[in-house]
C-alpha cells in the first residue's frame, strides 16, 4: 500500500528522529532525516517526498522559514503534503504554516506510535498516494 513511499522528516530533537525514521522503516518506507533546517531546506528543494514531516522549532532555519524559501525556489521535483510537526499549541503559528503551504500539523506529544502511523497514512491516502 504505502510500502516504498519516501518520507522526509526534518527534526532537531534526536530522540524523536531516530523514533520517527525507525517507526517509519519499520512500515517499509524509505526515510531521509535533516537535524537542522538548512539541511532540510536543501532536501526539500531536491524534492520527491511522498510526504514531509517538517519540525517548526529547528537550529539554522525554523520550519516557517523553510515553506517561505520553498515557496521562492519550489522543489525540482515536485513533494507531497508538508506536515508540521510541533508541540507548539499556538494557533497563529499553525495557521501561518497552513498559508505557506502546509497540510496538516501533528502535535508531537499528543500522538502514540499508532496514532503517527494512522496519520501519516491519511496525509498519503488524502494525497492520492496510496
Amino acid at each position: 500500500m504505502d510500502q516504498g513511499k519516501k518520507i522526509l522528516i526534518v527534526e532537531d530533537d534526536q530522540f524523536l528522529r531516530e523514533f520517527y525514521q525507525e517507526l517509519l522503516q519499520t512500515e517499509g518506507f524509505l526515510v531521509d532525516v535533516a537535524a537542522e533546517g538548512e539541511d532540510g531546506l536543501l532536501k526539500l528543494t531536491q524534492g520527491g517526498y511522498d510526504l514531509v514531516l517538517l519540525d517548526i522549532m529547528l537550529p539554522k532555519k525554523d520550519g516557517l522559514q523553510i515553506l517561505r524559501d520553498s515557496k521562492v525556489s519550489p522543489p525540482k521535483s515536485k513533494n507531497g503534503p508538508i506536515v508540521v510537526l510541533t508541540n507548539l499549541g499556538q494557533d497563529a503559528i499553525i495557521k501561518e504554516a497552513f498559508s505557506l503551504g502546509a497540510t496538516g500539523y501533528m502535535i508531537k506529544s499528543a500522538l502514540n506510535p499508532d496514532q503517527v502511523l494512522t496519520e501519516i497514512h491519511n496525509y498519503l491516502k488524502s494525497a492520492g498516494a496510496s
